[in-house]
Protein backbone atom coordinates (compact mmCIF):
# COMPACT_ATOMS: atom_id res chain seq x y z
CA UNK A 1 0.00 0.00 0.00
CA UNK A 2 1.95 2.93 0.39
CA UNK A 3 0.28 3.27 -2.60
CA UNK A 4 -2.35 5.75 -4.71
CA UNK A 5 -5.05 5.88 -2.93
CA UNK A 6 -8.46 6.36 -4.70
CA UNK A 7 -11.01 8.64 -2.60
CA UNK A 8 -14.01 6.81 -1.41
CA UNK A 9 -16.65 6.95 1.31
CA UNK A 10 -15.25 4.73 4.38
CA UNK A 11 -14.94 1.43 4.58
CA UNK A 12 -14.69 0.91 8.11
CA UNK A 13 -17.56 -1.89 9.43
CA UNK A 14 -17.27 -3.58 12.58
CA UNK A 15 -15.03 -6.95 13.52
CA UNK A 16 -18.17 -9.15 12.93
CA UNK A 17 -18.90 -8.35 9.47
CA UNK A 18 -15.15 -8.79 8.33
CA UNK A 19 -15.63 -12.61 9.41
CA UNK A 20 -18.62 -12.77 7.30
CA UNK A 21 -19.71 -11.97 3.78
CA UNK A 22 -20.47 -14.00 0.89
CA UNK A 23 -17.75 -16.60 -0.49
CA UNK A 24 -17.51 -17.60 -4.23
CA UNK A 25 -17.16 -20.81 -2.72
CA UNK A 26 -20.02 -22.83 -1.19
CA UNK A 27 -18.12 -25.79 0.90
CA UNK A 28 -19.82 -28.41 -1.50
CA UNK A 29 -17.99 -26.64 -4.38
CA UNK A 30 -14.88 -25.66 -2.55
CA UNK A 31 -12.02 -27.90 -4.05
CA UNK A 32 -9.89 -29.42 -1.55
CA UNK A 33 -6.57 -27.38 -3.22
CA UNK A 34 -6.18 -25.13 -5.98
CA UNK A 35 -3.27 -24.31 -7.85
CA UNK A 36 -1.35 -21.23 -8.43
CA UNK A 37 1.52 -20.74 -10.59
CA UNK A 38 2.33 -24.55 -10.57
CA UNK A 39 1.94 -24.85 -6.12
CA UNK A 40 -0.96 -26.66 -4.56
CA UNK A 41 -2.19 -25.14 -1.64
CA UNK A 42 -4.80 -26.42 0.66
CA UNK A 43 -8.31 -24.30 0.41
CA UNK A 44 -10.99 -23.97 3.72
CA UNK A 45 -13.76 -21.58 4.60
CA UNK A 46 -12.13 -18.52 3.48
CA UNK A 47 -10.84 -18.87 -0.22
CA UNK A 48 -12.53 -16.69 -2.24
CA UNK A 49 -10.06 -16.72 -5.09
CA UNK A 50 -11.78 -17.65 -8.21
CA UNK A 51 -10.56 -19.08 -11.30
CA UNK A 52 -10.99 -16.02 -13.78
CA UNK A 53 -8.27 -13.91 -11.00
CA UNK A 54 -5.49 -16.86 -10.62
CA UNK A 55 -5.81 -16.95 -14.50
CA UNK A 56 -4.13 -13.52 -14.23
CA UNK A 57 -1.25 -14.44 -11.95
CA UNK A 58 1.23 -15.55 -14.81
CA UNK A 59 0.57 -13.40 -17.23
CA UNK A 60 3.43 -11.07 -16.25
CA UNK A 61 2.36 -7.90 -17.90
CA UNK A 62 5.29 -6.23 -16.04
CA UNK A 63 8.22 -8.35 -18.20
CA UNK A 64 6.56 -7.47 -22.14
CA UNK A 65 9.29 -4.56 -22.61
CA UNK A 66 6.97 -3.32 -25.16
CA UNK A 67 3.62 -2.84 -22.30
CA UNK A 68 2.85 0.27 -21.38
CA UNK A 69 3.44 -0.96 -17.37
CA UNK A 70 6.82 -2.55 -18.22
CA UNK A 71 7.67 0.49 -19.95
CA UNK A 72 6.86 2.76 -16.94
CA UNK A 73 8.48 0.63 -14.39
CA UNK A 74 12.28 0.54 -16.23
CA UNK A 75 11.63 4.81 -16.49
CA UNK A 76 11.10 4.20 -13.09
CA UNK A 77 13.92 1.99 -11.99
CA UNK A 78 16.25 3.78 -13.89
CA UNK A 79 16.07 7.00 -11.89
CA UNK A 80 16.86 5.05 -8.57
CA UNK A 81 20.04 3.27 -10.09
CA UNK A 82 21.62 2.79 -6.47
CA UNK A 83 18.82 1.08 -5.07
CA UNK A 84 18.21 -2.88 -5.76
CA UNK A 85 15.27 -3.52 -8.46
CA UNK A 86 12.69 -6.79 -7.94
CA UNK A 87 10.07 -7.31 -10.21
CA UNK A 88 9.48 -11.65 -10.23
CA UNK A 89 8.32 -11.82 -6.39
CA UNK A 90 5.45 -14.08 -5.70
CA UNK A 91 2.05 -12.93 -5.36
CA UNK A 92 1.16 -15.67 -3.11
CA UNK A 93 2.23 -14.39 0.77
CA UNK A 94 1.02 -14.99 3.99
CA UNK A 95 -1.91 -12.97 6.02
CA UNK A 96 1.03 -11.80 8.16
CA UNK A 97 3.17 -10.75 5.42
CA UNK A 98 0.70 -8.98 3.96
CA UNK A 99 -1.16 -7.86 7.18
CA UNK A 100 0.42 -8.50 10.64
CA UNK A 101 4.22 -7.73 9.74
CA UNK A 102 3.37 -3.98 8.82
CA UNK A 103 0.95 -3.01 11.56
CA UNK A 104 -2.94 -3.73 10.67
CA UNK A 105 -4.93 -3.65 13.07
CA UNK A 106 -7.18 -6.76 13.50
CA UNK A 107 -10.27 -4.91 12.38
CA UNK A 108 -8.73 -3.47 9.37
CA UNK A 109 -11.14 -3.43 6.58
CA UNK A 110 -8.19 -4.65 4.31
CA UNK A 111 -8.53 -7.63 6.18
CA UNK A 112 -12.00 -8.55 4.81
CA UNK A 113 -12.86 -11.53 2.52
CA UNK A 114 -14.56 -8.65 0.86
CA UNK A 115 -11.67 -7.00 0.05
CA UNK A 116 -9.04 -9.22 -0.59
CA UNK A 117 -8.42 -12.60 -2.56
CA UNK A 118 -7.47 -15.46 0.27
CA UNK A 119 -6.09 -19.19 -0.89
CA UNK A 120 -6.94 -19.91 2.62
CA UNK A 121 -6.97 -18.49 5.76
CA UNK A 122 -3.60 -17.53 6.43
CA UNK A 123 -2.72 -17.60 2.18
CA UNK A 124 -3.29 -14.85 0.15
CA UNK A 125 -3.02 -12.75 -3.33
CA UNK A 126 -1.03 -9.83 -2.33
CA UNK A 127 -3.21 -6.51 -1.77
CA UNK A 128 0.30 -4.31 -1.71
CA UNK A 129 3.55 -4.43 -2.60
CA UNK A 130 4.49 -3.67 0.75
CA UNK A 131 3.66 -7.04 2.05
CA UNK A 132 7.29 -7.63 0.86
CA UNK A 133 9.03 -4.86 2.86
CA UNK A 134 10.15 -6.57 6.37
CA UNK A 135 11.00 -10.17 4.18
CA UNK A 136 13.49 -8.08 1.95
CA UNK A 137 14.56 -5.75 4.72
CA UNK A 138 15.33 -9.51 6.71
CA UNK A 139 17.17 -10.96 3.45
CA UNK A 140 19.31 -8.28 3.19
CA UNK A 141 20.57 -8.39 7.15
CA UNK A 142 20.73 -12.46 7.07
CA UNK A 143 22.36 -12.68 3.44
CA UNK A 144 19.56 -14.81 1.87
CA UNK A 145 21.09 -15.76 -1.69
CA UNK A 146 18.47 -17.52 -3.14
CA UNK A 147 16.22 -14.23 -2.67
CA UNK A 148 18.84 -10.99 -3.22
CA UNK A 149 19.67 -13.58 -6.04
CA UNK A 150 15.91 -11.98 -7.62
CA UNK A 151 17.05 -8.59 -7.85
CA UNK A 152 17.98 -6.83 -10.75
CA UNK A 153 20.79 -4.50 -9.97
CA UNK A 154 21.41 -6.11 -7.19
CA UNK A 155 24.93 -5.10 -6.57
CA UNK A 156 23.83 -1.71 -5.92
CA UNK A 157 22.35 -1.91 -2.76
CA UNK A 158 23.50 -5.86 -1.71
CA UNK A 159 22.28 -5.55 1.43
CA UNK A 160 18.82 -4.58 0.36
CA UNK A 161 19.56 -1.17 2.41
CA UNK A 162 17.73 0.65 -1.20
CA UNK A 163 15.18 -1.38 -2.99
CA UNK A 164 12.27 -0.80 -5.33
CA UNK A 165 9.50 -3.80 -6.02
CA UNK A 166 7.09 -3.58 -8.76
CA UNK A 167 4.51 -6.39 -8.85
CA UNK A 168 1.01 -7.43 -9.84
CA UNK A 169 -1.74 -6.93 -6.77
CA UNK A 170 -4.99 -7.99 -6.32
CA UNK A 171 -8.04 -6.91 -4.54
CA UNK A 172 -11.72 -7.17 -4.66
CA UNK A 173 -13.14 -3.97 -6.23
CA UNK A 174 -15.76 -2.19 -8.08
CA UNK A 175 -16.13 -2.54 -11.99
CA UNK A 176 -15.23 0.98 -13.80
CA UNK A 177 -12.68 2.21 -16.76
CA UNK A 178 -10.14 2.61 -13.50
CA UNK A 179 -10.62 0.34 -11.72
CA UNK A 180 -9.41 -4.02 -11.90
CA UNK A 181 -9.27 -6.35 -9.97
CA UNK A 182 -5.78 -7.26 -10.95
CA UNK A 183 -3.05 -3.69 -10.76
CA UNK A 184 0.48 -2.86 -10.21
CA UNK A 185 2.42 -1.50 -7.74
CA UNK A 186 6.03 0.24 -7.41
CA UNK A 187 7.69 0.25 -4.04
CA UNK A 188 10.31 1.89 -2.61
CA UNK A 189 12.50 1.57 0.22
CA UNK A 190 15.10 3.71 1.36
CA UNK A 191 17.42 3.37 4.62
CA UNK A 192 20.39 4.61 6.40
CA UNK A 193 22.73 3.97 9.59
CA UNK A 194 22.09 7.40 11.40
CA UNK A 195 25.64 8.26 10.20
CA UNK A 196 24.81 7.85 6.57
CA UNK A 197 21.92 9.79 6.65
CA UNK A 198 23.77 13.05 8.06
CA UNK A 199 25.74 13.11 4.44
CA UNK A 200 23.18 11.78 2.63
CA UNK A 201 22.58 13.77 -0.56
CA UNK A 202 19.54 13.74 -2.67
CA UNK A 203 19.23 13.95 -6.19
CA UNK A 204 19.42 17.64 -7.67
CA UNK A 205 15.78 18.06 -9.30
CA UNK A 206 15.71 17.49 -12.84
CA UNK A 207 13.07 19.59 -14.41
CA UNK A 208 13.59 23.25 -13.88
CA UNK A 209 10.56 24.37 -13.63
CA UNK A 210 8.87 22.22 -10.63
CA UNK A 211 6.93 24.26 -8.39
CA UNK A 212 6.92 23.24 -4.86
CA UNK A 213 3.99 23.67 -2.61
CA UNK A 214 4.32 22.36 0.55
CA UNK A 215 2.71 23.11 4.10
CA UNK A 216 2.46 20.07 5.97
CA UNK A 217 3.12 20.04 9.37
CA UNK A 218 4.20 17.51 12.06
CA UNK A 219 1.12 16.77 14.17
CA UNK A 220 -0.21 14.88 16.75
CA UNK A 221 -2.97 13.82 13.57
CA UNK A 222 0.66 13.31 11.63
CA UNK A 223 3.38 12.42 14.43
CA UNK A 224 7.11 12.71 14.93
CA UNK A 225 7.91 8.67 16.23
CA UNK A 226 9.46 8.71 19.71
CA UNK A 227 12.46 6.71 17.99
CA UNK A 228 13.67 9.51 15.80
CA UNK A 229 14.64 12.67 17.06
CA UNK A 230 13.75 15.90 15.37
CA UNK A 231 16.97 16.30 12.82
CA UNK A 232 16.33 12.50 11.92
CA UNK A 233 12.68 13.34 10.90
CA UNK A 234 13.76 16.57 9.13
CA UNK A 235 16.85 15.04 7.00
CA UNK A 236 14.27 11.92 6.08
CA UNK A 237 11.86 13.59 4.77
CA UNK A 238 13.35 16.37 2.99
CA UNK A 239 15.30 13.58 1.58
CA UNK A 240 12.30 11.38 0.18
CA UNK A 241 10.47 14.38 -0.89
CA UNK A 242 13.13 15.65 -3.05
CA UNK A 243 14.01 12.17 -4.27
CA UNK A 244 10.37 11.92 -5.16
CA UNK A 245 10.22 15.51 -6.41
CA UNK A 246 13.05 14.46 -9.12
CA UNK A 247 11.41 11.39 -10.04
CA UNK A 248 7.89 11.80 -10.72
CA UNK A 249 8.80 15.16 -13.02
CA UNK A 250 11.05 13.77 -14.54
CA UNK A 251 8.81 11.16 -15.88
CA UNK A 252 6.07 13.65 -16.57
CA UNK A 253 8.71 15.55 -18.29
CA UNK A 254 9.13 12.11 -21.12
CA UNK A 255 5.24 12.56 -21.43
CA UNK A 256 5.85 15.80 -22.49
CA UNK A 257 7.72 14.57 -25.03
CA UNK A 258 5.23 12.29 -26.33
CA UNK A 259 3.10 15.22 -26.70
CA UNK A 260 5.00 17.36 -28.94
CA UNK A 261 5.03 14.25 -30.89
CA UNK A 262 1.76 13.95 -31.17
CA UNK A 263 1.47 17.71 -31.81
CA UNK A 264 -0.90 18.45 -28.87
CA UNK A 265 -0.18 21.28 -26.63
CA UNK A 266 3.08 20.75 -24.11
CA UNK A 267 2.53 21.48 -20.11
CA UNK A 268 5.75 24.03 -19.80
CA UNK A 269 6.13 22.75 -15.38
CA UNK A 270 4.90 20.51 -13.13
CA UNK A 271 3.41 21.93 -9.67
CA UNK A 272 3.90 19.62 -6.96
CA UNK A 273 1.75 19.98 -3.45
CA UNK A 274 2.27 17.28 -0.57
CA UNK A 275 -0.63 16.87 1.80
CA UNK A 276 -0.79 14.48 5.16
CA UNK A 277 -1.97 11.65 5.11
CA UNK A 278 -1.87 8.13 7.22
CA UNK A 279 -0.97 4.88 6.39
CA UNK A 280 -0.17 1.56 9.45
CA UNK A 281 3.31 1.58 8.36
CA UNK A 282 4.57 5.54 8.52
CA UNK A 283 4.56 8.13 10.53
CA UNK A 284 4.70 10.95 9.70
CA UNK A 285 3.01 10.05 6.50
CA UNK A 286 2.12 12.18 3.37
CA UNK A 287 0.63 12.03 -0.17
CA UNK A 288 2.02 13.75 -3.15
CA UNK A 289 0.10 15.26 -5.89
CA UNK A 290 1.21 16.88 -9.38
CA UNK A 291 -0.65 19.36 -11.45
CA UNK A 292 -0.80 17.16 -15.53
CA UNK A 293 -2.64 18.02 -17.97
CA UNK A 294 -5.37 20.66 -15.54
CA UNK A 295 -5.95 18.47 -12.85
CA UNK A 296 -4.39 17.76 -9.55
CA UNK A 297 -2.79 13.74 -10.14
CA UNK A 298 -2.31 11.63 -6.50
CA UNK A 299 0.47 10.10 -7.57
CA UNK A 300 1.78 8.35 -4.24
CA UNK A 301 1.95 7.51 -0.68
CA UNK A 302 4.82 8.03 1.53
CA UNK A 303 6.51 8.52 4.61
CA UNK A 304 8.79 7.68 7.37
CA UNK A 305 8.72 3.99 7.72
CA UNK A 306 7.72 2.79 11.00
CA UNK A 307 10.35 1.99 13.68
CA UNK A 308 9.08 -1.05 14.53
CA UNK A 309 9.55 -2.47 11.30
CA UNK A 310 13.05 -2.27 10.62
CA UNK A 311 13.78 -3.45 14.09
CA UNK A 312 11.90 -6.44 13.45
CA UNK A 313 14.63 -7.08 10.51
CA UNK A 314 17.11 -6.61 12.97
CA UNK A 315 18.39 -3.81 11.63
CA UNK A 316 17.37 -1.09 14.80
CA UNK A 317 20.87 0.72 14.07
CA UNK A 318 18.93 1.99 10.75
CA UNK A 319 16.13 5.22 9.70
CA UNK A 320 14.61 5.36 6.65
CA UNK A 321 11.75 6.14 4.34
CA UNK A 322 9.09 4.48 1.71
CA UNK A 323 6.87 5.10 -0.73
CA UNK A 324 4.63 3.27 -2.86
CA UNK A 325 2.35 3.87 -5.93
CA UNK A 326 -0.34 2.42 -8.69
CA UNK A 327 0.90 1.67 -12.19
CA UNK A 328 -2.08 1.77 -13.45
CA UNK A 329 -3.23 5.13 -13.40
CA UNK A 330 0.06 6.92 -14.34
CA UNK A 331 0.52 4.94 -17.17
CA UNK A 332 -3.41 5.55 -18.43
CA UNK A 333 -2.74 9.55 -18.16
CA UNK A 334 1.01 9.36 -19.51
CA UNK A 335 -0.30 6.82 -22.57
CA UNK A 336 -3.88 8.60 -23.22
CA UNK A 337 -4.99 4.96 -22.01
CA UNK A 338 -8.68 5.53 -21.43
CA UNK A 339 -10.20 1.95 -20.03
CA UNK A 340 -7.79 0.03 -17.80
CA UNK A 341 -9.13 -3.60 -19.46
CA UNK A 342 -6.68 -2.37 -21.96
CA UNK A 343 -3.84 -3.34 -20.48
CA UNK A 344 -4.83 -7.16 -20.10
CA UNK A 345 -5.57 -6.79 -23.86
CA UNK A 346 -3.86 -8.92 -26.35
CA UNK A 347 -5.04 -7.56 -29.37
CA UNK A 348 -2.51 -6.55 -31.80
CA UNK A 349 -3.79 -3.16 -32.82
CA UNK A 350 -3.32 -2.30 -28.84
CA UNK A 351 0.39 -4.24 -28.48
CA UNK A 352 2.13 -2.85 -31.25
CA UNK A 353 1.46 0.79 -30.38
CA UNK A 354 3.97 0.67 -27.74
CA UNK A 355 8.34 0.45 -27.84
CA UNK A 356 10.56 0.03 -25.08
CA UNK A 357 11.37 3.20 -23.01
CA UNK A 358 9.39 5.29 -25.15
CA UNK A 359 6.18 7.08 -23.95
CA UNK A 360 3.79 7.71 -27.14
CA UNK A 361 0.13 8.18 -26.58
CA UNK A 362 -2.72 5.61 -27.85
CA UNK A 363 -4.70 5.55 -30.69
CA UNK A 364 -7.78 4.10 -30.24
CA UNK A 365 -8.75 1.61 -32.69
CA UNK A 366 -12.71 0.81 -32.39
CA UNK A 367 -15.20 2.05 -30.14
CA UNK A 368 -18.09 -0.47 -29.92
CA UNK A 369 -21.32 0.18 -28.32
CA UNK A 370 -22.45 -1.13 -24.99
CA UNK A 371 -24.93 -3.21 -24.52
CA UNK A 372 -26.62 -2.46 -21.12
CA UNK A 373 -28.26 -4.84 -18.99
CA UNK A 374 -30.01 -4.47 -16.05
CA UNK A 375 -30.87 -6.80 -13.06
CA UNK A 376 -33.22 -6.20 -9.96
CA UNK A 377 -33.46 -8.40 -7.06
CA UNK A 378 -34.60 -7.98 -3.67
CA UNK A 379 -31.08 -8.43 -0.50
CA UNK A 380 -30.76 -11.61 1.49
CA UNK A 381 -31.08 -11.75 4.49
CA UNK A 382 -27.75 -12.38 5.07
CA UNK A 383 -25.05 -9.79 4.25
CA UNK A 384 -24.33 -8.40 0.92
CA UNK A 385 -21.68 -6.70 -0.18
CA UNK A 386 -21.42 -4.88 -3.50
CA UNK A 387 -18.09 -6.13 -4.09
CA UNK A 388 -19.27 -10.06 -4.10
CA UNK A 389 -21.55 -9.16 -6.74
CA UNK A 390 -18.83 -7.34 -8.97
CA UNK A 391 -16.40 -10.28 -8.25
CA UNK A 392 -19.54 -12.69 -9.54
CA UNK A 393 -20.07 -10.54 -12.34
CA UNK A 394 -16.47 -10.72 -13.61
CA UNK A 395 -16.02 -14.59 -13.08
CA UNK A 396 -18.87 -14.74 -15.54
CA UNK A 397 -18.37 -12.58 -18.00
CA UNK A 398 -14.63 -11.40 -17.71
CA UNK A 399 -13.43 -8.30 -19.52
CA UNK A 400 -16.76 -7.99 -21.37
CA UNK A 401 -18.38 -5.65 -18.54
CA UNK A 402 -17.18 -2.21 -19.16
CA UNK A 403 -18.76 -1.11 -15.87
CA UNK A 404 -21.66 -2.07 -13.14
CA UNK A 405 -23.77 0.52 -11.49
CA UNK A 406 -26.26 0.96 -8.80
CA UNK A 407 -29.43 2.60 -10.83
CA UNK A 408 -31.79 1.86 -8.32
CA UNK A 409 -32.90 1.21 -4.73
CA UNK A 410 -34.96 1.16 -2.10
CA UNK A 411 -37.05 -0.54 1.00
CA UNK A 412 -40.46 -1.77 0.77
CA UNK A 413 -42.70 0.31 3.50
CA UNK A 414 -44.60 -3.15 4.50
CA UNK A 415 -42.19 -5.63 4.36
CA UNK A 416 -38.93 -3.78 5.31
CA UNK A 417 -36.70 -5.74 2.29
CA UNK A 418 -34.18 -3.76 0.34
CA UNK A 419 -34.14 -4.02 -3.24
CA UNK A 420 -31.24 -3.16 -5.79
CA UNK A 421 -31.08 -2.53 -9.52
CA UNK A 422 -27.71 -2.78 -11.50
CA UNK A 423 -26.84 -1.83 -14.72
CA UNK A 424 -24.48 -3.66 -16.36
CA UNK A 425 -22.63 -2.70 -19.29
CA UNK A 426 -21.40 -5.28 -21.65
CA UNK A 427 -18.70 -3.62 -23.83
CA UNK A 428 -15.87 -5.35 -26.01
CA UNK A 429 -12.90 -3.36 -26.43
CA UNK A 430 -12.18 -5.24 -30.20
CA UNK A 431 -15.75 -6.38 -31.85
CA UNK A 432 -19.28 -5.91 -31.49
CA UNK A 433 -21.39 -7.97 -28.62
CA UNK A 434 -24.95 -9.39 -29.49
CA UNK A 435 -27.85 -9.06 -27.74
CA UNK A 436 -28.61 -12.63 -28.43
CA UNK A 437 -24.89 -13.46 -27.45
CA UNK A 438 -25.18 -10.85 -23.78
CA UNK A 439 -28.63 -12.49 -22.77
CA UNK A 440 -27.12 -16.42 -22.36
CA UNK A 441 -24.17 -14.13 -20.03
CA UNK A 442 -26.92 -12.20 -18.38
CA UNK A 443 -29.09 -15.34 -17.56
CA UNK A 444 -25.85 -16.77 -16.19
CA UNK A 445 -25.22 -13.79 -13.91
CA UNK A 446 -28.55 -14.06 -12.91
CA UNK A 447 -28.51 -17.37 -12.13
CA UNK A 448 -25.36 -16.96 -10.09
CA UNK A 449 -26.53 -13.97 -8.41
CA UNK A 450 -29.16 -16.42 -6.48
CA UNK A 451 -27.07 -19.60 -6.07
CA UNK A 452 -24.02 -18.10 -4.87
CA UNK A 453 -25.04 -14.51 -3.18
CA UNK A 454 -28.83 -16.06 -2.34
CA UNK A 455 -30.72 -13.04 -3.20
CA UNK A 456 -34.22 -13.36 -4.84
CA UNK A 457 -35.01 -11.55 -8.56
CA UNK A 458 -37.33 -9.19 -9.27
Amino acid sequence: MLLLRIRQASTHRPLASLLTGQRMYSSAQRPATIQVLGSAHSTDSWTNATSAILEKTGRNLLHQESHPLSILKSLIFKEFPDFAHYDSLSPVVSAYQNFDSLGFASDHPGRSQTDTYYINQNTLLRTHTSAHQLQLLEAGRKGDTDLLAQAKNGQAAPGNERFLVAADVYRRDEIDASHYPVFHQMEGVCTFTRDELRQAQAPELKHAKSKLIDSTVISDSNPKQAEHTAEELELLSAHMKRTMNSMVTQVLARAVEAQKKAGEPVQQEFPVRWIDAYFPFTSPSWEMEVLFRGEWLEICGCGVMKQSILDAAGMKDRVGWAFGFGLERLAMLLFGIPDIRLFWSTDPRFATQFAPEQISLFRPFSKHPPCPKDVSFWLPETQFHENDLMDLVRNVAGDLVEDVRLVDSFIHPKTGRSSRCYRINYCSMDRNVTHAEINQIQEQVRGQLVEQLGVTLR
